[in-house]
């Protein structure tokens, strides 16, 4: 016999499971929580296996500026974050003591434009302000970070356009490279220089007295010393004096021991410059790459034929890349310092002067042709090299009448260098290989709209953005892409051969901003979307300066105008859950989810050993959680609230790809699963991409997450219809126990009778 209390219980806790069941299965397929601001919903994620590192996404500022440079150089002090904001002329303060909610608090304006921005440990901080003329002296405006007003001490004048200032590793000096770029008619060309400033001790400005310029008149034609032949001397000549003072431009600087390295980026060489006594000591000329070498090619048409492969990485014997790097940083290694530069490339197009042009105009306007004899000769159509930006003044014959060469800007790679100049190890064209594996459909896309290979004859994915920073025991170089956009990590535990360990990128392809802003009803929702365009500046943060206790990179974002906060997982540590993770306080002590899901591709690829990193073509996709379910993986993620229970999967699928010389890829069978994440966490339940709805893998040409398609779609609706169907039958269990017990209230009164303990009337559901 069943007692009406137990059916009644049994009755009740039916229903509310139902109806637990169904609602939580409609918030975790439409991602009930809102995601940080800027998130997208996919980043793309893509490791090596047995990465040491994995990045992701924590939160983001947003200005709402698109494609005005709103956020480009970043520094950070404590739990304060600054970012120039070239748009609006001024240095934005953002509060990042809670990562995942970046908020602005206040801005630093000067006089003139900012470009660059550093500050010492003691919260001395210095910016670097190009005169509204740029041809003008530009100046240091020095503020103290410590206070929350970001208080000014004073300036001081410099040389002209100041374009980056870095502090030396004991705070001593700040070191200004003045790049001295012509007007925008080539009417004026100032001097490039590099200003040393002697810093006082306390959180005060210097004295005039403190600035010392290094320049290079040393390296005239008369000077003391010897400009190698290689360093590129070039363009017009404005003013009778100086020319090689005039066209030497830094952009970049770094501190190695006593010395400083500053870039000549379209000089395609490093000065050296002597701190104690600011001089400049040597220029070291960089050489060329060889991209007809096997491992170091480049996709170099935005416009194949159809009947050829959309993405094209190949050599081209008689095809140069100058390395014309703009971000240079330094690690050691064995006792011995090395640069590391992000080789992006730069031409000079200001007033009637162009050095840049197409090689299949070639020939025409006054260009010379490609000689009969170069073994570029047959590669000019547009499906080679016929829309390939070359350099004009390099690669000419004796006589001048015809190219024996070409020479394409930029080396769409970073490269590792020993401090007098000599080339350690380059990327190849691994930069290129891996992003064609890790975002096929926008491969070589452009920053301000998505496109396919809309850069690849134009620098491609354009290294740009580059730091070196140590995670656990290893040095990793960090670079951003500032078109196709995201962050590479390279183990340098090797200077001599550095690998690739992981990609993320916070961007939603999807969405192409330039192409849909102006017809968007909110275009701040539109560009917030899309994610983070364009990385221009990188801090690193080691996990002793980060509020999560976690290694973390700070991004400033020219397009997007987003200033975005990045995890940097140590995946060595085996201690490691994710600081910035929060958890769920509600879920029982005894749930446990473990998820060691994993897929890996490997390709081979023939490379030159003394160039080629080993990065073009591994991927591995890996999640590990213990008690605490978090998974930072690929940005997918999926809630686990099972009490009492233990949830173990070990899936795995393995792809392997050839590459061949040519670089067409062939990659089958990389999928992911899901991995299980804590309530709260802060990118809230995301369905992974790759895992079907059974929990088998599904059919992926990548690992890391890609945008979800119409076969996921599906799957959601069928989710949908399962959470509405629960949620319906639990409402009718409600309806038809409450009529039982009013029908046996009734015959209860009629009969005398007491009515029993209702257990739904006791928890509240009446």
């Amino acid at each position: 016999m069943t007692h009406q209390s137990t059916s009644r219980s049994t009755t009740a806790a039916l229903t509310v499971l139902l109806l637990t069941a169904g609602l939580s299965a409609t918030g975790t397929m439409i991602g009930t929580g809102a995601a940080a601001a800027a998130e997208v919903s996919e980043p793309i994620s893509y490791s090596a296996p047995e990465a040491g590192v994995d990045l992701g996404f924590l939160g983001s500022h947003e200005t709402g500026q698109f494609d005005e440079s709103a956020a480009e150089i970043t520094a950070v002090h404590g739990d304060t974050a600054f970012t120039v904001n070239a748009q609006a002329a001024t240095v934005d303060i953002i509060d990042i003591s809670d990562p995942h909610k970046p908020e602005k608090s206040g801005e630093i304006t000067g006089s003139g434009i900012a470009n660059s921005i550093a500050v010492r440990d003691d919260g001395l901080g210095v910016i670097a302000l190009e005169n509204e003329d740029k041809t003008a002296p530009g100046s240091l405006m020095f503020f103290d970070a410590t206070d929350t007003s970001a208080t000014v001490l004073g300036t001081v004048s410099v040389g002209s356009l100041p374009d980056m200032v870095a502090l030396t590793p004991d705070g001593a000096h700040a070191l200004v490279a003045n790049e001295g770029e012509p007007d925008e008619d080539f009417a004026t060309d100032p001097e490039g220089s590099v200003s040393v400033v002697d810093l006082p001790a306390e959180v005060a400005a210097p004295e005039e007295s403190d600035v010392h310029t290094a320049d290079f008149h040393d390296f005239e034609e008369s000077g003391s010393k010897t400009l190698p032949d290689d360093v590129r001397v070039f363009g017009p000549e404005p003013h009778d004096d100086l020319p090689v003072s005039r066209n030497l431009e830094p952009e970049y600087i770094t501190v190695a021991g006593d010395k400083a390295y500053a870039t000549l980026q379209e000089a395609n060489a490093i000065a050296v410059l002597d701190i104690a006594t600011a001089e400049v000591t040597e220029v070291l000329p960089l050489g060329f790459k060889d991209h007809g070498q096997v491992g170091n090619g480049l996709d170099a048409s935005d416009r194949d034929p159809e009947d050829a492969p959309e993405k094209n990485i190949a050599e081209y014997p008689g095809l140069k890349g100058a390395y014309m790097p703009d971000t240079i940083s330094t690690f050691t290694s064995g006792g011995t310092d090395y640069l590391v530069t992000a080789n992006e490339g730069d031409s000079r197009e200001w007033g009637d002067f162009v050095d840049a042009a197409r090689v299949k105009d070639l020939g025409e306007d006054e260009l010379a042709p490609v000689c009969e004899t170069s073994p570029l000769a047959d590669k000019l159509g547009d499906e080679d090299l016929g829309r390939l930006n070359i350099i004009t003044d390099l690669g000419l014959s004796e006589s001048g009448d015809c190219y024996e060469e070409l020479y394409s800007f930029g080396a769409r790679s970073f490269s590792v260098w020993t401090t007098d100049g000599t080339l350690v190890a380059d990327s190849g064209d691994s930069f290129e290989q891996m992003t064609a594996e890790a975002i096929p459909d926008f491969f070589n896309s452009n920053h301000s709209e998505s496109n396919l290979e809309g850069r690849s004859d134009d620098k491609g994915p354009e290294p740009e953005a580059l730091t070196v920073g140590q995670v656990g025991e290893t040095t990793y170089a960090f670079v951003g892409f500032e078109r196709v956009g995201g962050i590479a990590a390279f183990d340098l535990s090797d200077p001599t051969n550095p690998t690739f360990a992981t990609y993320f990128n916070n961007r939603d392809f999807s969405v192409s901003v330039e192409d849909e802003i102006e017809d968007a009803a909110d275009p701040d929702a539109l560009l917030s979307s899309a994610g983070d365009l364009g990385p221009e500046g990188i801090t690193f943060l080691g996990a002793d300066e980060f509020p999560t206790e976690e290694a973390a990179l700070v991004v400033g974002n020219e397009v997007s105008g987003t200033t975005s906060l990045y995890s940097v997982a140590d995946l060595n540590d085996d201690g490691g859950s994710d600081p910035g993770a929060e958890t769920d306080d509600s879920a029982d002590s005894d749930d446990s989810t473990d998820s060691n899901d994993s897929a890996e591709s490997d390709s081979s690829a023939a490379s030159d050993d003394s160039t080629d990193a080993d990065s073009s073509g591994t991927s591995e996709a890996s999640s590990d959680s213990g008690a605490s379910a978090d998974s930072n993986d690929s940005g997918a993620s999926a809630d686990s609230n099972d009490s009492g229970n233990s949830t173990d999967s070990n899936d795995s699928t393995t792809s392997d790809s050839s590459k061949d010389t040519d670089g067409a890829a062939d990659s089958t069978g990389a999928g992911e699963d899901s991995a299980a994440d804590s309530e709260g966490s802060e990118s809230g339940a995301n369905s992974d991409a790759g895992a079907s709805s059974d929990g088998t893998d599904a059919d992926g040409d990548n690992a890391g997450s890609l945008p979800r398609t119409g076969a996921d779609m599906g799957q959601y609706l069928i989710m949908a219809g399962i959470a509405l169907g629960l949620i319906g039958f639990g409402v009718l269990a409600i309806y038809l126990a409450r009529r039982r017990r009013n029908g046996r209230r009734g015959d209860g009164r009629r009969s005398g009778a007491q009515p029993s303990n209702d257990v739904l009337g006791s928890i509240g559901w009446d």
